[in-house]
């Protein structure tokens, strides 16, 4: 049951992507490291890809929604598992799962169509 609707995943996206990229300095793990600079690079990106997405929160609106929630799912898998990857989760790993964890949820719950584009649809 899909019950998030798109203008709410665009709010979760710009509210998440501002936590991952506090979160090297807000959770204490902040290194300069690979470890802080995953989810710094991962929240610009989502802001970037966010802003392009054709939903209520996007602005330029040439990333369709399916593509959107493809993206996300690679971002939170690379996210979740970058600390074995990337060889730092005897350093932090937690914050990194939990993330890339939410993320995926958010995926699995949210609608794929807008009202605004649902609306236009019926004409």
């Amino acid at each position: 049951m899909k019950f998030i609707s798109t203008n709410q995943h665009g709010t979760l996206d710009y509210l998440v992507s501002i936590l991952l990229i506090i979160s090297p300095w807000i959770l204490g793990y902040f290194d300069e490291g690979i470890e802080s600079i995953i989810p710094v690079l991962l929240g610009v990106s989502t802001i970037t890809v966010s802003l392009m997405t054709d939903y209520e929160k996007g602005v330029l609106r040439v990333i369709p929604m399916k593509t959107h929630l493809a993206i996300d799912v690679i971002s939170a898998l690379f996210l979740a598992a970058s600390p074995w990857i990337f060889g730092f989760q005897d350093v932090v790993y937690k914050p990194h799962v939990a993330f890339g964890i939410v993320e995926i949820l958010a995926v699995l719950f949210t609608k794929t169509i807008s009202k605004e584009n649902s609306n236009t649809n019926l004409i």
